[in-house]
């Protein structure tokens, strides 16, 4: 078996693919791997490195020959935090090049079903940042926002929020994977690294979140019927992990834990 490592980013693991396949030892004798898991004896291992034209060979070839809903399949599934979505998206390419685009309807394909099950997750947790993320105002008049996503979502999101603020300034910050999305009124929005000690200075800058949390906080209890309170409910609507980020639950804070 030879093992292609490849980087997390899905250009990375479009160069996996890439060597994957042309290195033509056959698709049952490869996998894709991330970086981090065990090596396994007798097991060969190549590093595959990122290379804009080998990525991009694979996105036009999945466009041109699959379809663009193919390849927005495989894009959204490849955002999954899953250790196991390169090769998972390795195998559903091979079912995918020899059936064409009506390959989505083949469920009962296990390749299938898994590019499926990745693909739905990441869907259902780009929905529930649309719904809980909120945004709070700088210096300046730049609007900021704070997830913390398992999967990486933060550019399925942005593109709700530019929609709903086309005339503001805003920052989206992924402060797990510390990137950001920044949008400039009438000129769109860009990815960019936020790990810089610049980027972390001025995502701690204060805002007015302060003036306003704690008006939303007394509103919050106001509201709330303490006799109707249903707490194992309250978990399965709104998962733990999202509270931190809440008013409702915690202080809100820019500013990395």
């Amino acid at each position: 078996m030879t093992v292609f490592l490849c980087g997390e980013t899905v250009d990375d693991i479009f160069c996996g693919i890439y060597d994957a396949w042309m290195s033509r030892l056959g698709h049952e004798h490869v996998r894709l791997e991330l970086p981090g898991g065990d090596r396994e004896l007798f097991s060969r291992y190549r590093q595959a490195d990122l290379d804009a034209g080998k990525a991009g060979k694979v996105a036009d070839s999945i466009r041109q020959k699959l379809g663009e809903t193919v390849y927005e399949t495989v894009y959204q599934a490849l955002l999954s935090w899953e250790p196991g979505r390169a090769d998972g998206a390795y195998r559903f390419l091979v079912h995918a090049f020899a059936v064409g685009p009506r390959i989505l309807d083949m469920l009962q394909i296990p390749a299938v079903y898994e590019i499926f099950r990745l693909t739905r997750n990441v869907s259902r947790e780009r929905h529930q940042y649309v719904e809980f993320t909120h945004f709070a105002q700088m210096e300046g008049g730049i609007l900021i926002g704070k997830i913390r996503p398992k999967n990486d979502v933060v550019t399925l999101v942005a593109p709700h929020f530019a929609d709903r603020m086309p005339e503001e300034n805003w920052i989206l910050y992924d402060c797990g994977r510390k990137k950001a999305v920044v949008c400039q009124t009438g000129r769109g929005w860009v990815v960019v690294s936020a790990d810089s000690r610049q980027w972390q200075h001025r995502l701690e800058q204060a805002t007015d979140e302060a003036a306003f949390a704690g008006l939303w906080k007394t509103f919050h209890n106001a509201i709330a019927i303490e006799a109707r309170a249903n707490y194992l409910c309250q978990r399965n609507m709104l998962p733990l992990r999202f509270r931190p980020l809440m008013v409702e639950f915690n202080q809100y804070c820019l500013s990395e834990e």
